[in-house]
């Protein structure tokens, strides 16, 4: 039976405590947002909406008997409705996008230096296939790919490449 390492553990646990932190720094503001943009981007509050809207017109322009208009054509007071609910939709959603971008900046940075000790690692074990190589008597080929891979990784030369890729 297959059994993780220690290693993997270690690295499982870190992924699982990035989730935790993230739920953690959630503000009581931030989860309302999140919940609000969930269900305002619903089909059924679309439904709701279009309901809302019809029951509003036919209502205002007298076709319900027993039914007063209070907001006659051009129905002046659903414009204003309808807009403020855009408002307040558009800032609940930009609310909600902002911290989805904060999420998804941190899970690039964790994306990056897990793939930065990945290269680290698949360097380590060329170069110790190239030992295991040298050890077998076996004559090296002459790969230029092969020497390039097993170079260490410059990350300050990938920072200066980045930084000149947003200018």
């Amino acid at each position: 039976m297959y059994e993780p390492n220690k290693k993997i553990n270690s690295k499982t646990e870190t992924i699982v405590g990035f989730r935790a932190r993230i739920k953690d720094k959630k503000t009581k503001m931030g989860r309302f947002a999140d919940m609000l943009t969930e269900n305002f981007g619903s089909t059924w509050f679309l439904v709701i909406n279009i309901i809302v809207f019809i029951f509003w017109i036919i209502w205002n322009m007298g076709l319900i008997p027993g039914l007063v208009p209070f907001d006659p054509y051009p129905f002046t007071f659903l414009t204003m409705t309808v807009s403020l609910e855009a408002i307040f939709l558009s800032v609940i959603v930009l609310m909600s996008q902002n911290r989805s971008s904060k999420i998804a900046d941190m899970r690039e940075e964790v994306d990056f230096e897990l793939n930065l000790r990945a290269e680290a690692e698949i360097t380590r074990i060329l170069n110790m296939l190239d030992e295991i190589h040298d050890h077998l008597g076996l004559s090296p080929e002459d790969d230029d790919e092969l020497r390039e891979m097993k170079q260490k990784t410059d990350i300050k030369e990938i920072k200066r490449a980045i930084e000149s890729e947003d200018k």
